[in-house]
C-alpha cells in the first residue's frame, strides 16, 4: 500500500463514526497544577471495548472482500485489539480467532469470548502469541489482522489525531503511549498534518523500549526480554510500517517504570475518576514525572486503555498508598509487659492514625528475650506524617522504625 496521507486517515473516520463513540476531552486539573501545564485527557478508556483498538481492527476489517470475509480473521493481541477484533469481526458477520499470550488479564480473554470470538492461549508474552496465531491461519486459510504492522490498522488510530484537532486546534504537545507503534504513528500522521508544530511524545514502559532502541540505532530491533505491568505495551520489536512513521513524525521517546505507572493509575482513578490500564497510563506517568517538557503548553495525554484486572486494580492502589506514604508501616520494639501496647496506641490515636492491622513477633531467634516487635499497618496522611509518628514513638521511649511509607 502507498504511504497513508491525511484523507486516509479521514476516510477511516467515516467508517469507525459507525462503531466508535468520539471520545471527548477532559481536562486534567490536578495534572495541570502539577505540571504547570494545560492538560487535557483523551480517554480512550471509554470506548465500548475500553481501548482505541477497535478503531484500527474496525477500519480493516471493513476493507475485507466477500471472498476473506468467508474464510475469516484470525488476531493476536495482550488483549486490546483482540477485543477490537472480535467486536468488529462479529459486527460484520464474520468468524474470528484470537491468540493470546497465557498470562494475559483474564477480564481481557473472558471480553474477548464475549464479542463472539473463539480465543486460544499461548505462550507468556506477544510473540508467542503471534507465532501461533501466524500458524493458524497458514492451516485455516484466515485473514491475519495485525495489531499495529498495517497501514489501515494504523489509519484507524490516527482518526484520534483528528478528534484532538478538531476540539483542541491549538494543542501544543501530544503525548501517547507507544507499544507496537499503531496508535503513535496514526496520531503523529493525523496531527502533524494538520499542525506541523505540535510536538508528538511517545511514552514507553522502560521494561519494553522497543521503538526507543530502535531510533537509536536506525533500524528494527528485537528485545530478549519484556518486563512491565503495562502489558498492553510490552512489545519485542515495533513493526515496519511503525518504524517509519514514528521515524519521520513522532519527536521524542521517552520512557516510565512500572512504579511510576502504578502511581499514575492511582492519579487517574482518584483526580479523574478514571479507570486505565498500564498502557494506558503511561503518558499521565510521563507528565508526572518530568519527562515532557509541559510547562506552559497545553498538553493533550492519551488514556489509551482501560482494560485492568481487578486483583492489579487492588495491588496498583495498595502500593501506590503506601508510595504516597498513606499506608506505613512501622515496626516499634516494646518490653514484653501489659500496658506496653497501650501506650503505643496513645501515640498514634493521639495523631488521628487509623490501625488497619497488627501483627506480633516474639521469636527468640528475631528479637531480644523479654522484648516484642509489633508491626502496625497504619493510615497516614503523608511521608510526613508517618515520618513525624515514628519519631514520637521514639521520643516517648519505644524503638520505632519505619519500614515503609516513608515517600
Amino acid at each position: 500500500m502507498r504511504e497513508l496521507t491525511l484523507e486516509d486517515v479521514r476516510s477511516a473516520a467515516a467508517v469507525v463514526g459507525q462503531v466508535i463513540r468520539p471520545t471527548p476531552l477532559i481536562r486534567g486539573y490536578h495534572l495541570g497544577d502539577v505540571t504547570g501545564a494545560e492538560v487535557y485527557l483523551k480517554p480512550e478508556n471509554l470506548q465500548r471495548t475500553g481501548s482505541f483498538k477497535i478503531r484500527g481492527a474496525y477500519t480493516k476489517i471493513q476493507s475485507l472482500s466477500a471472498e476473506e470475509r468467508s474464510r475469516g480473521v484470525i488476531a493476536s493481541s495482550a488483549g486490546n485489539h483482540a477485543q477490537g477484533v472480535a467486536l468488529a469481526a462479529t459486527k460484520a458477520g464474520i468468524r474470528s480467532t484470537i491468540v493470546m499470550p497465557e498470562t494475559a488479564p483474564l477480564t481481557k480473554v473472558l471480553r474477548t469470548r464475549y464479542y463472539g470470538a473463539q480465543v486460544v492461549l499461548e505462550g507468556e508474552a506477544y510473540e508467542s502469541a503471534y507465532a501461533r496465531a501466524l500458524e493458524i491461519q497458514e492451516a485455516e486459510g484466515l485473514t491475519f489482522i495485525h495489531p499495529f504492522d498495517d497501514p489501515l490498522v494504523i489509519a484507524g488510530q490516527g482518526t484520534i489525531g483528528l478528534e484532538i484537532l478538531e476540539e483542541l486546534p491549538d494543542v501544543d504537545t501530544i503525548v501517547v503511549p507507544v507499544g507496537g507503534g499503531g496508535i503513535i504513528s496514526g496520531i503523529a500522521l493525523a496531527a502533524k498534518s494538520l499542525n506541523p508544530t505540535v510536538r508528538v511524545v511517545g511514552v514507553e514502559a522502560a521494561g519494553a523500549p522497543a521503538a526507543l532502541k530502535a531510533l537509536e540505532v536506525g533500524k528494527l530491533v528485537t528485545l530478549e526480554r519484556t518486563q512491565t505491568i503495562a502489558d498492553g505495551i510490552r512489545v519485542a520489536k515495533i513493526g515496519e510500517h511503525t518504524y517509519r512513521y514514528i521515524a519521520e513524525y513522532v519527536d521524542e521517546i521517552v520512557l516510565v517504570d512500572d512504579e511510576e505507572i502504578s502511581l499514575a493509575m492511582v492519579e487517574m482513578m482518584e483526580t479523574s475518576k478514571l479507570v486505565v490500564e498500564g498502557a494506558g497510563a503511561v503518558a499521565v506517568a510521563a507528565l508526572l514525572n518530568g519527562r515532557v517538557s509541559s510547562l506552559g503548553r497545553k498538553v493533550c495525554a492519551v488514556l489509551s486503555g482501560g482494560n485492568v484486572d481487578i486483583n492489579l486494580i487492588a495491588r496498583v492502589v495498595e502500593r501506590g498508598l503506601a508510595d504516597a506514604g498513606r499506608h506505613s508501616l512501622l515496626r516499634v520494639r516494646i518490653v514484653d509487659q501489659p500496658g506496653q501496647l497501650i501506650r503505643v496506641l496513645e501515640v498514634l490515636a493521639s495523631r488521628r492514625v487509623n490501625i488497619l492491622d497488627v501483627e506480633h513477633h516474639r521469636a527468640a531467634w528475631r528479637v531480644p528475650v523479654g522484648s516484642v516487635d509489633v508491626e502496625l499497618l497504619v493510615e497516614t496522611r503523608n511521608a510526613a506524617h508517618a515520618r513525624e509518628i515514628t519519631q514520637l514513638l521514639a521520643a516517648d521511649g519505644f524503638d520505632a522504625k519505619l519500614l515503609s511509607g516513608a515517600g
